[in-house]
């Protein structure tokens, strides 16, 4: 399968406005590592949380880009 994120607003809405939608990646260490390096643009452009998917499989879901 392709690996590749969805992203959401605060409020849980779907962001795709001012954001290039997701790459796909052939490995989930590939996805993690390119969250690692986008997250901040990904925050200044809306949004607040992610969800990495294998194919349409959830992964992990929701979570935030924000430091606790």
């Amino acid at each position: 399968m392709t690996w590749h994120w969805r992203y959401e607003n605060a409020n849980g809405g779907i962001v795709t406005e001012g954001v290039t939608p997701s790459d796909t990646f052939p490995s989930q260490a590939d996805a993690e590592s390119w969250l690692g390096e986008s997250w901040r643009e990904l925050l200044e452009s809306g949004v607040e949380k992610v969800t990495l998917l294998d194919g349409d499989r959830v992964e992990y879901e929701k979570m935030s880009l924000r430091s606790e």
